[in-house]
């Protein structure tokens, strides 16, 4: 960190990498020698096209996408894409949703409009604190689709592994919002219809939205839904039917170069793992701090945790402030801490939240 940077544990926008912001900054008035910057550059130009291009090839590397997968780059993030999925995969008929928190909750209720949508578990009972075990959902018969958030950002849940839908003796896709821990970790594509997410978490700036989607569900939309939202149009027009997100698909791009160079993927989660781990383990043996998620399930990218003395919340938040530690207030929905420690976020970030979190203990405690 440089004495300019701060540690930001913002849950999105996120923190960014450092290389990056530079690199971006080093291009913002003339790219390659193009005499432009990239926020001037038309979507159909060569000079963009050559962006657009890298970008996808490296993302498609790193999260090993197979080749029977659409990548495409939208806009209106995951909350244009709760409407977008089931005008696209519902077909009118009856899509089963997995409810673990603020996200999925959102997402039953959007599609709600669109077809039958129904709740195949909820964790609302317990505070979304902990996951169902697959073998224990009521699924429809032959549902459209089954919607899960694999990471849900407010409430710290996460899927480790995703569910098998096949050995429940379901035929459906599984639709996962990895909004907030895609590019974290490998994704098992064969357990995957459609995976969408905002890219204002791992993967770059807000205003670019990533649906990776298998072919044989491009042609299923709605004769209501837009075109702009259609997945077979944005498809087959290499998602240029309208004017892409084009500086943030650049600054994607940039992120996802940067994640190469860190080792890919397994390299990151190996990584990531050790943050959660160093973070959780310091709020599980503290008698100020506590965490309220089952230890099977907690997210790797979203830590939420409570200050048992609620009322020294604000003295917390001051001193944390005051050590370049931002951006740690919990979710107005339920409240807390919450620090989020993507991709971008190293170590040392962790390891100064932790230091601090121990000196206010010693001293309030």
């Amino acid at each position: 960190m440089t004495a300019m940077r701060a540690f930001n544990f913002s849950a999105g926008p996120a923190v960014m990498p450092d290389a990056v912001l530079a690199e971006a900054a080093a291009e913002m008035l003339d790219w390659h020698g193009s005499g432009m910057g990239v926020m001037e550059m038309s979507h159909r130009g060569k000079e963009f096209g050559a962006i657009h291009e890298q970008a996808l090839a490296d993302l498609r590397e790193l999260l090993a996408v197979p080749k029977n997968f659409k990548v495409l780059f939208m806009q209106g993030g995951g909350l244009a894409e709760n409407a977008i999925v089931p005008l696209n995969l519902s077909q009118g008929q009856t899509a089963d949703f997995v409810v673990t928190g603020s996200w999925s909750q959102k997402s039953l209720g959007e599609a709600r409009k669109y077809c039958n949508a129904t709740e195949a578990a909820n964790t609302q009972g317990n505070g979304h604190t902990t996951l169902v075990d697959p073998a224990q959902w009521r699924l429809s018969n032959q549902p459209a689709y089954v919607h899960i958030c694999s990471n849900e950002t407010i409430n710290g849940v996460e899927y480790h592994t995703l569910p098998d839908l096949k050995a429940l003796g379901c035929d459906a896709p599984l639709v996962i919002d990895f909004s907030s821990h895609v590019a974290s970790r490998p994704v098992d594509w064969s357990r995957v219809g459609l995976a969408f997410g905002g890219a204002q978490k791992n993967l770059g700036p807000a205003g670019l939205t990533l649906v990776v989607v298998r072919d044989d569900l491009l042609d299923r939309a709605l004769p209501v839904c837009p075109s702009a939202f259609n997945y077979r149009t944005v498809a087959d027009n290499d998602s240029m039917f309208n004017t892409p997100p084009t500086y943030s698909i650049y600054i994607a791009g940039l992120v996802f170069k940067w994640l190469k160079a860190q080792g890919g993927i397994a390299a990151v989660e190996a990584r990531n793992i050790a943050k959660a781990d160093l973070l959780y383990h310091a709020i599980d043996n503290s008698g100020l701090y506590l965490n309220r998620v089952a230890k099977d399930c907690r997210s790797r990218m979203n830590v939420p945790f409570y200050l048992r003395n609620e009322s020294l919340n604000d003295a917390f938040l001051s001193g944390a402030r005051e050590r370049g530690l931002l951006q740690l207030k919990g979710h107005k929905s339920v409240g807390g801490m919450r620090a989020s420690i993507y991709n971008a976020m190293p170590l040392e970030g962790v390891q100064a939240l932790v230091r601090y979190m121990r000196d206010f203990e010693t001293q309030h405690g």
